[in-house]
């Protein structure tokens, strides 16, 4: 098994009250995570950008290495729950909106190649969550008119 490799810099958390709290690198950008969903998404919420936005980076990143790069991509998640505590992730759907001219397979592919291969956030989930998802293909021309 892999032992990991530690990354170098720290992640700190600080509380602001109520279920507030802010995270980030020091000195760096941060993010606040809201349990109560008032100043910001909850913890859950987070947990399923991080693994939209880390998908979407890769789809992105993919499909400019093709010389038909995205003009837009929008990623709507559908996510189920335990009913009971601690009420983890057990289902995830991603559905995949993309503007490129890029045909519908290679856009197809890459979103496999991340959610199968490269995308750190769904491998650092629980193996057992039913995690599916769909591709939809919008002409760049057609989304330009």
């Amino acid at each position: 098994m892999d032992d990991g490799v530690w990354v170098d810099y720290p992640m700190e958390v600080a509380w602001e009250g109520g279920q507030r709290f802010r995270g980030g690198r020091p000195g760096g950008p941060t993010i606040v995570l809201d349990g109560d969903r008032e100043a910001g998404p909850g913890p859950v919420d987070g947990v399923i950008i991080a693994l939209a936005s880390c998908s979407a980076i890769d789809v992105v990143e993919i499909l400019a290495k093709r010389r038909t790069p995205a003009t837009r991509l929008d990623v709507r998640v559908r996510f189920a729950r335990a009913a009971q505590a601690p009420r983890r992730l057990t289902a995830i759907h991603l559905v995949f909106h993309v503007v490129t001219d890029s045909a519908a397979h290679h856009v197809a592919r890459a979103v496999e190649l991340s959610v199968q291969k490269y995308c750190s956030v769904v491998h650092s989930l629980k193996e057992d969550i039913d995690l599916q998802w769909e591709v939809e293909v919008e002409p760049a021309e057609a989304a330009a008119g």
